[in-house]
């Protein structure tokens, strides 16, 4: 075999001379060299020889100076010793040169032990395991083993008689090769970032460009607290990647067969192996242990998370902890302008574009790594029906982006209504239109124009609809989130109210802060059974109840999303609760002419008799209903019309009204009590 000199097949030839060498030096003084059984037994004689043999002289059959090639660029990465090097060297060749295997089980003097063990280790390396300096190089903490380059096995035999094996990764990297990610990294939610040249293109994050370049020059430990999930750890390993630097992702996953402490081993050793900087996000909900085995200080590594960071973590490790911006802080829609031209081939400047891409996307707090992935998501939606990009393709891929982990504390209603729906006054319609432009302009107003007081006070949107039940309320919510293009999530308050102490508050809590990581509009429908009025303290009931209403006061000063409370008796709100809300929308009970117009929009899909317009008019004035209360006498007379086979006709409206009348208990119009 022959290599270029200095690496590691030439360094094995000398090796395997060296071996050669102890061979010799020992079958010359063992009379059982000739034994074709050598090795599996001991003889009276041979034990008599170990017995009485007086010690060798140590000689340095391998140097004293370092090691070149391969073996060379570890030493840096790992702080390896030249002792600690040609260890790694006789440790290693039998799993590169199968000629070592019958070589070692000479020396061990058992032909079934093929690897190095510590003694023989030491042997080629010119000392022995007498010597205390050479026995620590094996000590858990000594950069071998604490370097995860280095195992030793047979953990019940004394420790010179430790068979010593070298990770397949080990080896691997030692050949030259690292095309692959380490296999014992395969499975625990790590993947390999390439390094990537700097985009021209993508607007940098300031903060994510300082910390890179600083790696660039240092290791780094930063704690890096994001306020939506997903929005920082991107940006922070693109800006890595763009300075050279590979990046491994780590996103930890929990299950019965995670051991922390071997992931970060093999993490570490790959970063060492690769130069690479680490990104752990999110975090687990125990972050500490992974925080301690990754605090090494000689590699790079961002943590990343919505918790605040706590010292408890790493107490020595000297860890940056830093707030990421929050995501509202780049031009969005230029962004998103600069992406769509790349991947669908519009115009930069918006020709292509037949809406308005500013206020189709200004609902969203997205970063720029997310609305780079939602815009190929847009171009990709848009390509597939066979179109240009569309509001609805932009603010389809956008909702993606916004991680919708409210489902598991709410209803999610996809909004099928507009403004074209709703049969309201011209005060509560402005009032609406309102509501969605404070959401599509908040973070201008009380960000860039800095009109958001101190105290912690949150960007949020929060208003409240009042009115009778089925004048709107419900169905304005929907309209309001279908012309922000978000989604709608209805918040079950059986879920979340409970009868034991603090409970409802925690509950109350998850809903608050999945909803502020999250671009959807959330709804408290009857929200008086949270949001009521404190009441004087007459027993221990009444104090806690105060402490739910206190708990919600200071939950909507630092809410960053969008709510609507609505509830059928305004008086019943708190006038505390009144103060921190945006708007009130008070939705009357409608008139005659409006519960014409709203029979009209209920049975416009149907197919209608000729004497179907002169009965709405009649029976709107006949019948006080509210919206609701139409629309189910709508779909009753609806019933009645299929049930018959014809269209819907004036007698099915008026039956379909007076069962709404015996429903509510009402007397129904020149007739007699339901019960009657």
């Amino acid at each position: 075999m022959s290599a270029a000199p200095g690496t590691l097949l030439s360094l094995l030839d000398a090796l395997r001379g060296r071996v050669a060498e102890l061979v010799e030096r020992r079958g010359s003084a063992d009379p059982t060299a000739a034994d074709p059984l050598r090795g599996l037994y001991v003889t009276q004689e041979h034990a008599h020889r170990l017995a009485t043999a007086a010690p060798q002289p140590i000689a340095g059959l391998m140097g004293s100076g370092e090691l070149g090639g391969s073996l060379g660029e570890l030493a840096g990465p790992f702080g390896l010793s030249p002792l600690d090097q040609r260890i790694l060297l006789a440790a290693c060749a039998p799993d590169v040169d199968r000629r070592f295997e019958p070589l070692y089980g000479y020396l061990n003097d058992d032909v079934g032990r093929r690897r190095a063990t510590v003694a023989l280790a030491l042997d080629l390396a010119g000392t022995a395991p007498h010597d205390p300096a050479a026995r620590a190089r094996f000590h858990p903490l000594a950069p071998l083993r604490a370097g995860g380059l280095l195992a030793l096995e047979d953990e019940d035999r004394p420790l010179p008689g430790r068979a010593l094996r070298v990770p397949e990764r080990v080896v691997a990297r030692l050949l030259g090769d690292d095309a692959l990610l380490d296999t014992e990294l395969v499975g625990r939610g790590v993947e390999l970032l390439p390094p990537a040249a700097r985009d021209v293109h993508a607007p940098g994050d300031p903060l994510a460009t300082r910390l890179a370049d600083l790696a660039a020059d240092r290791a780094l430990l930063v704690h890096l607290r994001e306020h939506r999930d997903g929005s920082a750890a991107e940006p922070v390993a693109d800006a890595l990647r763009a300075t050279g630097l590979p990046v491994l992702r780590h996103r930890p996953t929990a299950g019965p067969g995670d051991d922390t402490g071997r992931t970060a081993l093999a993490l570490l050793r790959e970063a060492r192996l690769r130069g690479a900087a680490i990104v752990v996000d999110p975090l687990p909900d125990e972050p500490a242990p992974l925080v301690r085995s990754l605090a090494t200080g000689d590699v790079t590594v961002v943590f990343v998370g919505s918790e605040p960071y706590d010292p408890g973590w790493a107490p020595d490790a000297g860890l940056l902890a830093l707030d990421a911006p929050p995501p509202g802080g780049i031009d969005a829609a230029a962004v998103w302008r600069t992406e769509l031209a790349r991947h669908a081939g519009t115009d930069p400047g918006g020709p292509d574009l037949r809406f308005d891409l500013a206020e189709a996307v200004a609902p969203y707090r997205l970063g720029a790594a997310q609305i780079r992935r939602a815009a190929r998501a847009a171009a990709n939606l848009a390509a597939f029906d066979g179109t240009a990009p569309t509001a609805a393709h932009v603010q389809s891929s956008a909702r993606l982006q916004s991680a919708p982990l409210l489902d598991k504390h709410a209803r999610r209603v996809r909004p099928q209504v507009g403004f074209a729906d709703l049969v309201l006054p011209d005060e509560p319609l402005a009032l609406l239109r309102e509501l969605a432009q404070r959401a599509r302009h908040r973070d201008k107003v009380l960000g860039e124009w800095r009109l958001r007081t101190g105290g912690g006070r949150g960007r949020g949107v929060v208003a409240l609809f009042a009115g009778d039940s089925g004048t709107g309320k419900t169905l304005s919510a929907e309209v309001v989130a279908g012309e922000l293009g978000l989604d709608l999530y209805v918040v079950d308050l059986s879920a979340v109210v409970d009868k034991y102490i603090g409970e409802t508050e925690k509950n109350l809590e998850r809903i608050f802060a999945e909803a502020d990581r999250t671009d959807a509009v959330l709804l408290f429908d009857e929200a008086d059974a949270v949001f009521g009025k404190r009441s004087e303290v007459k027993s221990s009931h009444d104090r806690y109840a105060n402490l739910e209403s206190a708990y919600l006061l200071q939950r909507l000063e630092a809410f960053d999303g969008i709510a609507v409370l609505t509830t059928n008796l305004r008086s019943n709100i708190d006038d505390a609760f009144t103060r921190r809300l945006d708007l009130v929308v008070d939705f009357p009970f409608p008139d005659v002419d409006q519960r014409v117009t709203l029979w009209r929009t209920c049975l416009s899909g149907t197919p209608c008799a000729p004497d179907l317009e002169a009965e709405l008019a009649r029976c709107a004035k006949e019948f006080e209903l509210a919206g609701g209360g139409i629309r189910s006498a709508a779909v009753t007379a609806a019933y009645l019309a299929a049930g018959r086979g014809g269209p819907v006709s004036g007698a099915d409206v008026r039956a379909g009204a007076r069962r709404e009348y015996r429903k509510m208990g009402r007397l129904e119009p020149g007739g007699s009590l339901p019960w009657q």
